[in-house]
């Protein structure tokens, strides 16, 4: 099992994946109240920011590790290769969150069961080749902290210098965990 190294929990916070003791197993007839599996440590004095401080993923669960993921093509007029192609930062965001969900649906999970992302930026050509952090926020907010889904993974996001595609500003990986 991912979760369980060495008899300890995994741990991931902001990027930083961690080791702790794991907690005690209860007996069947325990009295004791069980946890939830995958804890989310919300932002600290109220902080509505859409992502959790930490996210620990405790034992009895399964961890899924989820390849980057890109938006679709949206434009076949535009030329290959350029970032019109794909749409800007925001709708690039979008199109991989929701290539993430299918992939997920296909695994049994939802976007909810995200625990960990990483958002790689390419600095847009349109914005003066700085990353369109705020175009990211826009997409990554129609699918995290919403009434209708509400958990907040973890998150990084940074600035990298190209993808693997050209033209795309935005690539998504994430780590999910569900209970089984």
């Amino acid at each position: 099992m991912f979760s369980m190294i060495h008899g300890r929990k995994l741990i991931l916070a902001a990027g930083i994946i961690a080791l702790a003791a794991a907690p005690a197993v209860f007996a069947a007839d325990s009295k004791a109240p069980k946890a939830d599996k995958v804890e989310r440590l919300p932002l600290p004095d109220g902080n509505d920011f859409p992502i959790s401080s930490a996210v620990t993923v405790k034992a009895g669960v399964d961890t899924y590790f989820l390849s980057g993921a890109l938006a679709p093509v949206i434009n076949k007029d535009a030329p290959k290769g350029s970032a019109a192609a794909f749409g800007d930062t925001e709708t690039q965001t979008v199109g991989a969150l929701n290539a993430i969900k299918g992939t997920l649906a296909r695994l049994g999970l939802t976007i909810g069961d995200v625990v960990k992302m990483t958002v790689f930026l390419v600095g847009d050509p349109a914005k003066d080749n700085k990353m369109d952090f705020a175009g990211m926020m826009a997409g990554y907010k129609q699918f995290f902290g919403t009434a209708e889904q509400p958990n907040k993974p973890s998150r990084s996001a940074v600035q990298v210098a190209a993808l693997a595609a050209p033209g795309a500003l935005v690539e998504i990986e994430v780590i999910a965990a569900k209970s089984h």
